[in-house]
């Protein structure tokens, strides 16, 4: 079974510009994941360059406004995302109401979002090609 895989850039730059806040059709797993890795290395930058700031700083309060500004920018596109992988794995975006559920809704939403794709079209749509 064939499993389209996007690169890092790939998936950064579908996430921020052509789905920027796209809810509709379906991403794949590794579009999914790299996004997320992208999203946790810009929350690790943000929060290194605090820790050189140091707390209580004027700088601080800058790059924790800027933290903040960023992480409502990213907040679209990762919803976008998460709603896409969903339903890349057949699933509604209802799923997402897991996480309300401590600890087992988490899991219990981590185990889709790794599952394999499902390998032809379904309600959501054809599976994600090369040429979007």
């Amino acid at each position: 079974m064939y499993q389209y895989q996007v690169s890092f850039s790939d998936a950064v730059r579908r996430a921020l510009t052509v789905n920027y806040c796209n809810f509709e059709g379906r991403a794949s797993r590794s579009e999914y994941w790299w996004f997320c890795l992208f999203s946790f290395i810009v929350g690790c930058v943000f929060s290194i360059l605090g820790l050189i700031a140091g707390q209580g700083s004027a700088m601080f309060t800058i790059v924790q406004v800027v933290n903040w500004i960023v992480s409502l920018a990213l907040l679209l596109p990762s919803l976008g995302v998460l709603v896409r992988r969903l339903h890349d794995t057949g699933r509604s975006a209802w799923n997402i109401l897991w996480f309300l559920l401590p600890v087992i809704g988490t899991i219990i939403l981590i185990i889709y979002l790794v599952q394999d794709s499902t390998p032809s079209a379904n309600q959501y749509g054809p599976v994600p090609n090369v040429t979007e």
